[in-house]
């Protein structure tokens, strides 16, 4: 694991050390200790990576990865979290609806009702997602305020009788 060496000055010092002061997100403060601890000076040398981690109660890949944030992209990337690239979600507005459209319509033949499984079963049988589990199914169902067990979901009961 390298390790990046860097000298803080006199305004970055004093930044951090408001931060510190100042509270706020505990993360951001962490870092901030990181930082003051790493800075290149005769006064931290006793400061290691194994010091730091037992001060601060962190790990190494932690310091190395704020160290590293610092020297590459600046102070206030070192201060923050590292950004979630591969963030995607597998539930869209288009498969809410299709999870929407299974739960209202006739539960599949045998059966007198849908259940969260028979859901996520027909959304891979039509091809609308590659994989889906029950448990995702039931969170879009309770976000969308559905109840499988019901015997009319969707259409009001007048229309029905007028029928």
């Amino acid at each position: 694991m390298p390790r990046y060496k860097f000298t803080l000055t006199d305004q970055e010092k004093e930044q951090l050390e408001k931060l510190i002061q100042k509270g706020g997100k505990g993360y951001r403060i962490k870092h901030a200790q990181i930082l003051l601890k790493l800075d290149h000076t005769p006064e931290n040398q006793q400061w290691t990576y194994k010091r730091i981690q037992t001060a601060y109660n962190t790990t190494n890949s932690t310091i190395s990865s704020v160290a590293k944030r610092f020297v590459t992209e600046g102070m206030e990337a070192a201060l923050g979290r590292k950004k979630q690239l591969n963030y995607h979600r597998k539930v869209t507005g288009e498969v809410e609806a299709h999870i929407c459209a299974i739960a209202c319509s006739e539960p599949p033949q045998g059966r007198s009702r849908w259940t969260m499984q028979t859901i996520a079963d027909q959304l891979i049988r039509l091809e609308v997602v590659d994989y889906i589990t029950d448990t995702t199914v039931c969170e879009v169902m309770k976000k969308s305020k559905l109840n499988p067990g019901k015997l009319k979901n969707g259409a009001s009961q007048k229309q029905t009788q007028n029928m």
